[in-house]
């Protein structure tokens, strides 16, 4: 059995220092967000935009431009070009992204292998939460408190907006600004965990969270908490577990999230199956 000082270990490495230090920036951003995406049904729209950012970071690395500007452009031209051929159109928009998406993510593939370079981008699909560096946590600790700041003082404007755009654009809301202002910071945040979690694994992050809190509370406003600390803890929990496992720390990250999904899913059966015998004998 170890002792205290090596269950302490992972936190006198540097590396380690900066992972915990990124898990804790980028899961609240995301966490926020997947509880929009979770009311919304905009799960699969989460999955759209993370993988069509891969050609805007390519590009973006082509051209010498910063990363996160061209995976930030390419993911809202992901979001507006689906928005208007949805518009548009007869076809279905879950269609529409399913075709965006996947159209976009083969041309970033396509320019992916043809760059020959010395520098890999593997990060940027499966994720080097273990070797992000200064710009990386400056970068999601703006994003981080960019999107959350405005979620924490629209977060009443978006829930109307998801829940009824016609009663929302009926009270004054600004409707279409709460639209692209949600699809700009999805765009953000897919941004900020391009270095944690990179582009594949990113949507564990933009929905899980929602979906475990949505099974535990009724109310909104304790869903957006109580998403943040789920998706905090799980973060932290599967960096620690990472090491000692000497596993890649995003997945480990991601499966976490899944089994709390799956026992909090098999708690919410329970219970509502012994509601239900009770309803039954009453």
């Amino acid at each position: 059995m170890m002792d205290l000082s090596a269950w302490m270990l992972p936190f006198q490495f540097a590396f380690m220092q900066k992972a915990f230090l990124i898990s804790f920036l980028v899961s609240v951003p995301t966490a926020l967000l997947s509880c929009f995406l979770v009311m919304k049904g905009w799960a699969l729209m989460g999955d759209a935009v993370s993988h069509a950012v891969l050609p805007g970071v390519v590009i973006a690395y082509i051209i010498g431009l910063p990363l996160i500007v061209g995976a930030f452009v390419a993911g809202m031209t992901c979001a507006l070009a689906t928005g208007y051929l949805a518009e548009n159109s007869r076809v279905k928009r879950d269609t529409v992204m399913g075709v965006v998406f996947s159209g976009m993510f083969g041309i970033g593939i396509v320019l992916y292998v043809a760059v020959e370079t010395n520098v890999h981008l593997d990060h940027v699909l499966y994720g080097n939460m273990l070797g992000v560096q200064a710009d990386d946590i400056r970068a999601a600790g703006l994003i981080s408190l960019l999107v959350a700041g405005g979620i924490i003082l629209k977060w009443k404007d978006l829930l109307l907006h998801s829940f009824d755009p016609a009663q929302a654009r009926a009270s004054g809301l600004p409707v279409d600004l709460l639209h692209y202002g949600l699809l700009a910071a999805l765009s953000l945040s897919i941004v900020a965990t391009l270095s944690a979690t990179g582009l594949i694994l990113a949507i564990g992050l933009l929905i899980a969270p929602g979906a475990i809190a949505f099974l535990l509370v009724r109310r909104f406003g304790t869903m957006l908490w109580v998403s943040v600390l789920v998706c905090m803890a799980s973060m932290l929990a599967g960096t620690y577990a990472s090491f000692f496992l000497d596993s890649a720390t995003a997945p480990t990250v991601v499966l976490i999230l899944t089994l709390v999904f799956l026992l909090t899913l098999a708690r919410r059966m329970f219970l509502n199956h012994r509601a239900s015998l009770q309803g039954r004998s009453v």
